[in-house]
């Protein structure tokens, strides 16, 4: 078996290790835009909430290497689509694109959740994902 078989949740991993860990895929997954407005949102009330997810979520799951990031993030759109998280899944979409998803392969997996989640769900999901995609599309295209 491999060292590396639980990702950054090894047996003499520290609590500060995995949460870097998770920092790090956190952004790599999702942006460092998205993880600074997420920390300076952090308040007393949110903190114990943000450190769970980083540590656990991140840390915990998306280091492991049994899955790509790509299969990861069809996954995880499946889920917000299942349970109508609509502005999760459109971060996740955006996400799943800075994972090397293309476009035609989150069409795909939302066509999939139509069979799987519900066709008022799967509409749902492919107006967040034209709404993504066009924000993207108007979005300037920073200099070089």
């Amino acid at each position: 078996m491999s060292s590396n078989r639980h990702g950054a949740v090894q047996p003499d991993a520290t609590s500060r290790e995995i949460y870097d860990a998770g920092m790090l895929v956190r952004r790599e997954v999702l942006g460092d835009a998205h993880v600074d407005r997420a920390n300076a949102a952090k308040d007393e009330f949110t903190d114990d909430f943000q450190d769970m997810i980083t540590r656990i979520a991140w840390g915990g799951i998306w280091t492991r290497p049994g899955l790509s990031r790509q299969m990861r993030s069809a996954v995880t759109i499946t889920a917000m689509v299942a349970h109508g998280h609509w502005e999760e899944l459109a971060m996740h979409i955006r996400a799943a694109l800075r994972n090397g998803l293309d476009r035609d392969e989150i069409k795909e997996i939302l066509l999939q959740t139509a069979i799987y989640c519900g066709v008022p769900s799967a509409n749902t999901a492919f107006k967040t994902a034209q709404n993504v995609f066009a924000d993207l599309d108007s979005a300037p295209t920073p200099p070089n």
